[in-house]
């Protein structure tokens, strides 16, 4: 579609004001469930500026992360293909590079950082953003190719970039280093490597016994000090800002002031003292409350910010995470109800294909565009991201990709729906999944040979607890159609399934 019969359409849709092609911020949370939002239902968070982001545009009730985890849920955002055809399908550490889990080697060596890159042609939606005319911006955390690599931001579509390239750093929010397009830039904290426990006598109970844990330079504002500098600096064109805060994926860190809130608010609690990695934290209930409501003070900055600019009106922001809720290191996703209404227990969010490890929160704002206080079950995912921003920019998408543009649903016109959507993940056991209407489809311990499918009706059973595959032989077959026709073998071995005919 030409700029001409885009602007058209926005016309049609009631958009007057608009004077250029909008700005696009897509917020990638990491590691929020579907129910750690207050617009979501969350009864403990407060999430005020977040919640009048809903207020203000769409929220989906049926929205997908690409995977249940960081770096292929994020591939899939990148480039517009499932997991099935995707080039990275589980997070891969290239531990053959050598000690890449040895912090202070990391830090003095960039060749031991970062993920296993992407392909040095891969066609992202920040190249084709691009293409339209937009400047481009990733702030956060990156996961998709360490720093010596082709697959670095700055070399896969994005003007600027500033944060964790790797995905290891971001284990700690006081990190001594990171990266402003391809220098480093050190902060003032001193190294720490996660999975340190309290000093040895240390008082459990005394909260200055984790005062190691905190250090000067917290990366979340430091990053966010870039965001505002590159809209302020990019007011005048289109742009598009990629903000892939690491907030609140685990270490459970989070500025005192806010801890201190949640402290008075729940009251006092059993220390979590790190025995399932990460760091110690004193109150982890409310240290990782702290940590959605700083980022939520964060995102009402940036909207006044965009407002004192004159930019709001003319700004489509998406809001969303990367996967359910998180797993580990003192994070209680049943205590929150993370997952809320689906099942918020280990095994069920985070690294599955259930419910809780694949919906996520989705909200779509765009003042006098989108309706405000508007509500779709539209079915949509990840990897619809990257045709929706083209159709929205009159970029041509690329012709291989796995999504659908769900721009007509937030314009309020014709959308044209999936048949299905589809996932795999060649990690914890091996899974695949479909949903297929309200029909969801599992296979899980694939790695073990298993074949075996799971059906569950989420229109009757949302917590999909009752496999009715017995019942539904032809819905079944169905299923295992898509799930061989959607598979193609990974050319990376690590990824490889066998018992899905990989060799």
């Amino acid at each position: 579609m030409n700029r001409f019969c885009l602007l058209l359409l926005l016309f049609l849709a009631g958009c007057t004001q608009l004077v250029q092609p909008p700005n696009i911020i897509f917020i990638l949370a990491d590691d929020l469930g579907y129910g750690d939002l207050g617009c979501y239902g969350q009864e403990k968070i407060e999430t005020p500026n977040i919640d009048d982001l809903a207020r203000q545009g769409m929220r989906f009730t049926q929205h997908y992360a690409g995977s249940p985890v960081c770096a292929p849920s994020r591939c899939v955002l990148m480039t517009g293909k499932h997991t099935g055809h995707a080039f990275i399908r589980g997070n891969h550490e290239w531990g053959e590079r050598g000690e890449v889990w040895n912090y202070q080697k990391a830090v003095d060596d960039p060749n031991l950082e970062g993920q296993y890159p992407i392909p040095e042609n891969t066609v992202t939606v920040a190249r084709l953003l691009q293409d339209a005319g937009y400047k481009t911006a990733l702030v956060g955390k990156w996961g998709l190719g360490g720093p010596l690599t082709h697959a670095i931001p700055t070399k896969q579509g994005f003007d600027f970039f500033f944060g964790y390239n790797c995905q290891r750093q971001a284990h700690t929010y006081y990190p001594k280093h990171l990266w402003k397009n391809e220098e480093k830039v050190w902060l003032n904290n001193e190294l720490y490597v996660p999975g340190t426990p309290l000093p040895e006598g240390a008082n459990p109970d005394d909260p200055q016994s984790y005062a190691h844990f905190s250090q000067p330079d917290y990366s979340p504002d430091v990053m966010f000090d870039e965001i505002l500098n590159f809209v302020e600096n990019n007011r005048d064109e289109p742009f598009f800002l990629y903000w892939a805060t690491p907030i609140p994926h685990v270490p459970l860190q989070a500025p005192q002031a806010w801890v201190d809130y949640y402290v008075a608010k729940f009251g006092d609690e059993e220390p979590y003292l790190g025995q399932q990695g990460y760091c110690p934290s004193r109150y982890p209930h409310a240290t990782f409350a702290a940590m959605v409501s700083y980022l939520d003070e964060q995102v009402g900055l940036l909207i006044k910010k965009l407002k004192e600019l004159d930019l709001y009106e003319n700004t489509l922001i998406i809001f969303t995470s990367d996967n359910g809720a998180g797993i580990g290191g003192g994070s209680d996703a049943e205590w929150f109800d993370s997952a809320k209404p689906f099942i918020s227990q280990q095994g069920r969010i985070k690294g599955t294909v259930y419910e809780g490890g694949i919906r996520v929160p989705m909200i779509a704002s765009w003042p006098g565009t989108i309706k405000a206080g508007s509500q779709t079950d539209h079915l949509s995912v990840f990897y619809d991201v990257l045709p929706t921003l083209c159709h929205l920019t009159g970029v041509d998408a690329p012709d291989d990709i796995d999504g659908i543009s769900f721009l007509p649903r937030l314009l309020r016109k014709s959308q044209k729906q999936h048949d299905y959507l589809y996932w795999e993940f060649p990690a914890y056991g091996g899974q695949q999944a479909v949903r297929m209407g309200d029909w969801k489809a599992i296979r899980r311990d694939i790695l073990s040979g298993n074949t075996e499918i799971e059906l569950f009706n989420l229109a009757e059973d949302i917590q999909e607890q009752t496999n009715v595959a017995a019942e539904h032989p032809e819905i079944l077959q169905k299923m295992e159609e898509i799930l061989r026709q959607e598979h193609e073998p990974s050319s990376i071995e690590r990824f490889h399934m066998p018992a899905l005919g990989d060799r």
